[in-house]
C-alpha cells in the first residue's frame, strides 16, 4: 500500500519536472518576443525570417504578430502555472499520506 504511493508520489514529481521545464521554455519565449517587441517598436525597418531567408515586412503586421504570440504564450503559462499547484497541492496530500503510513507500519 505504501509502495503504491511512494510510487504515485515519484510519478507525480517527475509530473512537476516536467511542468516546470515547459513553464521556463514558455517564460524565455516570452522574454524573447518582449524584447523583439520593443526593438521593433525602436527602429524603422522591419524583417521577418522565414525558414533560411530573410524577408522585409511591416511593422505593423510583425507588431500584430508578436504579440498575439506573447498572449497566447501568457495564456499557456497561466494553465501550466495552475497545472503545477494542483499536482504541488496532490504531491503533498499524498506525501502525508506516506509519511502517516510509515510511521503506522513502524508502531
Amino acid at each position: 500500500m505504501v509502495s503504491d504511493k511512494i510510487s504515485q508520489l515519484q510519478l507525480l514529481q517527475q509530473n512537476l519536472q516536467n511542468l516546470f521545464l515547459q513553464k521556463q521554455q514558455i517564460q524565455n519565449q516570452s522574454l524573447e518576443i518582449e524584447s523583439a517587441l520593443m526593438e521593433l517598436k525602436s527602429t524603422d525597418k522591419a524583417y521577418k525570417i522565414i525558414g533560411n531567408i530573410m524577408v522585409s515586412s511591416s511593422q505593423d503586421t510583425l507588431l500584430k504578430e508578436l504579440t498575439g504570440k506573447k498572449e497566447l504564450l501568457d495564456m499557456r503559462l497561466k494553465n501550466i502555472t495552475k497545472q503545477e499547484e494542483k499536482l504541488k497541492e496532490s504531491y503533498e496530500q499524498l506525501q502525508q499520506e506516506v509519511v502517516g503510513g510509515m510511521k503506522k507500519q513502524q508502531k
